[in-house]
C-alpha cells in the first residue's frame, strides 16, 4: 500500500458527496483554517481554497463522484490525491463519524503522510474505459435474457437448443416451440430484446475499437497475440491497466488482478483470510476468461494444466494457469514484445 508523503503548506481534505462537500484545510502546524460544508459547485470550491493556493494538497476519497474534483485541481495545477476508499479505516474506524469529522480526518492523514493513496485514472482514457465496463454491463443483461430462454425451455421439458440463442439468425422458430401463447410472447419478447441489444452491442464494440485504435495502437496488438485474446478482452485489458509502469512489480500487479489470496498471520500464526475484494475485478474476469479460452485452442496448455491436475485438485491447477497468464499480460506490456508459447510454457 501506497501513502502520501510529500509536504506541503497547506492539507485540504474534502469529504465528497453528490450535493455537498465538507472542506478541511490545515496549516503544517494543524491548525485549522477552513472548516466548512458548501454545494459541489468548481467556482464556490475554488474561492473558498484561493487564499492557500501557494502550496496545497486535496485529498478525496476514491467515490463515484471524483472525477471532476481531479479534473478541476488538473485544469487549476493544483496538487490533488485519491484516497483507496478501503484502506482509510481512520475514518470508517471511528466511533462517532459524520461528514465534518471526516474532512478533517483525511487532512490529518494528508499532513501525517499516511493517506492511502489510489490510481487517480487519466481523463483522456476515463471516458472510454467507463464505456467499455457500460458494454459489459448490456452484455450481461443479454445473457439474463438467454438464460431465462433456457430456464422457460427446462420448465416445459422441450427438448434443447442446437444454436446459440444470443445470435439473431437463431432465433427463428425459437418462440414457436412453445404451445402456451403467454408462454410463446414471454420469449418472443426475450429475443426482440436480445436482437435489440445485440445491435447496440455491435456499434459500441465498433466505437470503442477504433478509439482504441488512437490511444494505443500497438499495445491493443500486442494483448491480442495471446492465444483465446480478442478484441474485447484486449480491450478491458488495455483500459483497465491502463498504465503497466504504475505497477513496480509483476506482485503488485497480480495483487491488484485479484490473482493471489492475501493472508493474515500474526506472532507467526494462520489468522484468516480477508480483503480478498480489493483489487479490480474486471481485471480479474479478463484473466479467467483468457485462461479459459487458451484451455480451449492450445494442446500445450491442455497438457500444462493436465500435469498441474496431477500434483493439485483442479481448481488450484487452474487457478496456478489463471495467475500464469496475468504475469504473461504484465511482461507482454512491461517488455514490448507479443506473446511467445514456447516462453510461456518453458518458464
Amino acid at each position: 500500500m501506497k501513502f502520501y508523503n510529500q509536504q506541503h503548506k497547506y492539507y485540504c481534505g474534502i469529504d465528497l458527496h453528490a450535493r455537498k462537500m465538507f472542506v478541511c484545510i490545515l496549516d503544517q502546524k494543524g491548525k485549522t483554517m477552513v472548516h466548512e460544508n458548501i454545494n459541489t459547485d468548481s467556482d464556490l470550491f475554488l474561492k473558498l481554497i484561493s487564499p492557500y493556493l501557494e502550496n496545497i494538497v486535496v485529498g478525496v476519497e476514491c467515490v463515484f463522484c471524483w472525477y471532476w474534483v481531479s479534473d478541476l485541481c488538473a485544469k487549476h495545477q493544483i496538487s490533488f490525491v485519491l484516497g483507496h476508499a478501503l484502506y482509510m479505516k481512520a475514518i470508517h474506524g471511528g466511533k462517532t463519524k459524520n461528514d465534518k469529522i471526516d474532512s478533517y480526518k483525511i487532512a490529518l492523514l494528508l499532513k501525517g503522510g499516511n493517506f492511502p493513496t489510489a490510481y487517480p485514472y487519466p481523463a483522456e482514457w476515463r471516458a472510454t474505459r467507463d464505456l467499455l465496463r457500460r458494454r459489459m454491463y448490456l452484455m450481461r443483461r443479454c445473457g439474463e435474457l438467454v438464460a431465462h430462454i433456457q430456464n422457460t425451455k427446462t420448465q416445459y421439458n422441450l427438448p434443447g437448443f442446437t444454436k446459440r440463442l444470443a445470435r439473431k439468425y437463431n432465433h427463428d422458430g425459437v418462440a414457436e416451440k412453445f404451445e402456451n401463447p403467454e408462454v410463446r410472447k414471454s420469449v418472443e419478447v426475450d429475443l426482440a430484446a436480445i436482437a435489440s441489444l445485440n445491435q447496440i452491442l455491435n456499434q459500441l464494440e465498433w466505437h470503442i475499437e477504433k478509439t482504441a485504435e488512437q490511444h494505443d495502437y500497438h499495445t491493443l496488438y500486442l494483448l491480442r497475440s495471446i492465444p483465446g485474446v480478442g478484441l474485447i478482452l484486449a480491450l478491458v485489458f488495455l483500459y483497465e491497466i491502463q498504465d503497466i509502469k504504475r505497477f513496480p512489480s509483476v506482485q503488485d500487479f497480480s495483487s491488484y488482478a485479484r490473482l493471489i489470496k492475501p493472508v493474515k498471520t500474526s506472532d507467526g500464526k494462520w489468522a484468516g483470510k480477508s480483503n480478498g475484494k480489493i483489487g479490480n475485478h474486471h481485471l480479474k474476469w479478463a484473466c479467467n476468461e483468457a485462461a479459459i479460452l487458451m484451455l480451449r485452442e492450445s494442446e500445450k496448455a491442455k497438457q500444462y494444466v493436465a500435469k498441474l491436475e496431477r500434483k493439485y485438485n483442479k481448481g488450484k491447477a487452474l487457478g496456478i494457469f489463471t495467475h500464469k497468464i496475468g504475469r504473461a499480460v504484465y511482461f507482454i506490456l512491461k517488455n514490448k514484445e507479443a506473446f511467445n508459447m514456447e516462453k510461456f510454457f518453458s518458464q
